[in-house]
């Protein structure tokens, strides 16, 4: 059976404020074309289908048109619920959608009702974990300590183990969590909203089954969603990772999905699947005369543009000159090449000790970072200060 696992595709998400849904939906019509060209059988999503609890009209479109094409490409679809999706609209008419091959699990009691599929070789048996809150479930469980994400994960591997041994045959897992091989801080992106706060935390790979036994108690495939960014935390433990960049901080990512060949004797053979990135992300780092003018960046013009000024003072009307040549430039960060370090005096402290003069330039030099007063400045200030002393400013 050939499977292809996805995740957090995010629709309804804007980048810096602009649709995504059209990207998406070119992402969307690759994804299609790999399900008919490679005759996929199963297209599974690891939760976060929708970006927000509430979902525009335009979000739902989009979501019936790609399961439409994909239904009709011959693929059936098992789905879940994310952090990021409302269980009850996402889930909403689900019992119906099931019947035309589309299968989208929930309900946090669901796990328990695979979602079986044949081939050839025998049944395999889908899994599908919601995003299980423990302050939300517990209650559904009284005889067990649901404390954190890792006990609650735990508990639903060890029911779907004994639901599993008597049914017999092939399986796949969803599930969407941080697992342990992937480390929050070094791999989350603004995007993935922390779902370790509250006392959830990380789920140890060992939770679903041990890495190198094919012939073990645990599922053959995990299929993993929440990281943004493929990674392969054993070889039948997976993430695939967004379909699309949704913040600069994933611009090196690639997109894609995993293409799964479960066998009959339970071995799955795993490959990656790219996917098209419709528009790159770009990070342009210089001053702005350089960014504006260099040969080297014409290459980035069409890109989604990040961009980095290393000038010492801040560039008036920086974003409007930038969106001149990269039309699709987001955002411009100032950060000079050269920054003054401070003593650990207090500024009212330095005042005392200082005279006029010597105020307003180092007050020129720190909003300037560095840069202090030209000979010019220099002897306006000082015909200033000294008109100023003989009483000819007034207010």
């Amino acid at each position: 059976m050939k499977i292809l696992h996805t995740s957090d595709w995010h629709i309804g998400r804007t980048f810096h404020t602009h649709s995504t849904l059209a990207h998406l939906g070119a992402v969307f019509a690759a994804l299609v074309e790999v399900v008919r060209d490679r005759q996929v059988d199963v297209v599974v999503v690891a939760g976060d289908v929708f970006d927000s609890a509430m979902p525009s009209a335009d979000s739902y479109s989009l979501l019936a048109r790609v399961l439409r094409e994909l239904r009709a490409a011959g693929a059936v679809v098992v789905m879940t619920s994310g952090n990021h999706d409302s269980a009850t609209r996402l889930g909403f008419q689900s019992e119906w959608a099931g019947l035309a091959g589309i299968h989208v699990i929930t309900r946090p009691d669901q796990f328990l009702e695979p979602v079986t599929i044949g081939d050839a070789n025998g049944p395999v048996h889908f899994y599908g974990i919601p995003y299980l809150e423990p302050a939300m479930i517990r209650h559904l469980f009284p005889g067990e300590t649901l404390r954190n994400h890792e006990q609650v994960l735990t508990f639903a591997m060890r029911r779907i183990r004994e639901d599993l041994a008597l049914r017999g045959g092939r399986s796949v897992v969803l599930a969407h969590c941080f697992a342990a091989g992937v480390t929050p801080a070094a791999e989350a992106t603004e995007v993935e909203r922390d779902i370790t706060a509250g006392g959830l935390d990380l789920v140890p790979v060992a939770v679903f089954g041990p890495a190198d036994d094919p012939q073990s108690d645990g599922p053959d495939y995990v299929a993993l969603g929440h990281i943004h960014g493929r990674a392969t935390l054993t070889d039948r433990v997976r993430y695939s990772g967004a379909p699309l960049h949704y913040s600069f901080s994933e611009a090196g990512k690639p997109r894609g999905a995993w293409l799964v060949d479960l066998r009959a004797d339970r071995a799955a053979e795993v490959q990656w699947v790219g996917l098209p990135v419709p528009r790159r992300l770009s990070v342009l780092t210089g001053e702005i005369e350089e960014v504006l003018t260099a040969d080297e960046f014409s290459r980035f013009e069409s890109d989604w543009v990040s961009a980095v000024i290393t000038d010492q003072v801040r560039p008036l009307d920086g974003m409007r000159r930038l969106q001149k040549r990269f039309p699709h430039c987001v955002t411009v960060e100032h950060r000079p090449s050269v920054t003054v370090e401070t003593d650990a005096a207090s500024y009212g402290e330095r005042l005392h000790q200082q005279n006029d003069h010597e105020i307003v330039a180092g007050f020129l030099e720190f909003v300037r970072n560095g840069v202090g007063q030209t000979e010019f400045e220099r002897d306006l200030v000082a015909e200033l200060l000294a008109a100023n002393t003989l009483g000819e400013i007034t207010a």
